[in-house]
């Protein structure tokens, strides 16, 4: 299971969109995804229609060391699970301030990673957009980060700060957290400060920067609060098609690195009979044909 970050200490990013985007483009790749609200503003979890969530179903639920990770029942969304946040999780970060209770979250998946693997291939944190404690645990239980970033001036200085954050984070509580991915939202190419961001966020950060964009698109600024996704109420429009490529380049980034870090398995020598095709260990293909047709058509 790949655990993953998305966070950015400044607002305004397309953060919440992002994490909402890329879970509904993984979960229509056919990974199965949980969405974890650990904003207490709960934005992402009202926007998907979730207001007063039952506690022990949500995730303030993963701050209770009797909390079993396979007794939560996440509400299903469109393509993915969601675990909302919960309103007293502000309540809740007043008590959390011991410099042990960053690992909170990474000992309740430690403690049910099995049940977690067997239900899910990628779990997504959402953040506030601030240093807080659940950030804070949400990194330290990671393996990725994804920092989406809009290419102007505050947006970039917040997303080198929390650039920052995850170099801290590595170097001194989970030396398992990769180097973070960028991803550029709200771009519009017409813009000469869009473009000249663009090319400074690439030239100093280099392979860290997906090359995929999220172009603006007036269908992602919608909120419909009933559960749907930008792939369910507009499948054509640009801002489908974009995650839908961001989730791609992310997931062979991820697959990618993983495969650098694990050793080659021994070379088995076998015969002409016991050789199995080529196609027996490929990896499935990211999107179906129906699925990629689905998000064909013209920019919104």
């Amino acid at each position: 299971m790949v655990v993953a970050t998305v966070c950015n200490h400044k607002g305004g990013t397309g953060k919440t969109t992002s994490a909402l985007g890329l879970a509904a483009a993984l979960g229509l790749s056919g990974r199965r995804v949980l969405l974890v609200d650990l904003d207490p503003q709960a934005f992402l979890s009202r926007t998907l229609g979730t207001k007063d969530p039952d506690a022990r179903h949500s995730s303030l639920a993963l701050f209770d060391e009797e909390t079993r990770l396979g007794a939560l029942r996440a509400q299903p969304m469109s393509g993915f699970d969601l675990l909302p946040a919960h309103g007293r999780l502000t309540r809740r970060m007043r008590r959390l301030s011991k410099p042990t209770d960053v690992f909170w979250v990474k000992e309740t998946l430690a403690q049910g990673r099995s049940e977690a693997t067997s239900e899910y291939d990628v779990l997504l944190f959402d953040t506030a957009a601030a240093v807080t404690v659940y950030s804070l645990n949400a990194l330290v239980a990671s393996d990725h980060a994804v920092i989406p970033v809009t290419p102007e001036y505050q947006p970039v200085v917040g997303a080198e700060q929390t650039y920052q954050t995850t170099q801290t984070v590595q170097s001194r509580l989970n030396p398992g957290l990769a180097e973070p991915h960028f991803l550029l939202t709200q771009v519009d190419g017409r813009k000469r400060a869009h473009k000249r961001y663009r090319r400074y966020l690439r030239e100093q950060y280099g392979e860290c920067v997906l090359q995929s964009v999220i172009r603006t698109s007036s269908a992602l600024a919608r909120t419909p609060e009933d559960g749907t996704t930008v792939f369910d109420y507009a499948p054509q429009a640009r801002g489908a098609r974009d995650y839908a490529n961001a989730a791609d380049e992310w997931v062979a980034r991820v697959e990618a690195a993983r495969s650098e870090r694990e050793p080659a398995p021994p070379e088995v020598t076998s015969s002409p009979g016991e050789a199995r095709s080529a196609g027996d260990d490929a990896p499935a293909a990211s999107y179906s044909a129906a699925a990629r047709a689905s998000l064909a058509g013209s920019p919104d």
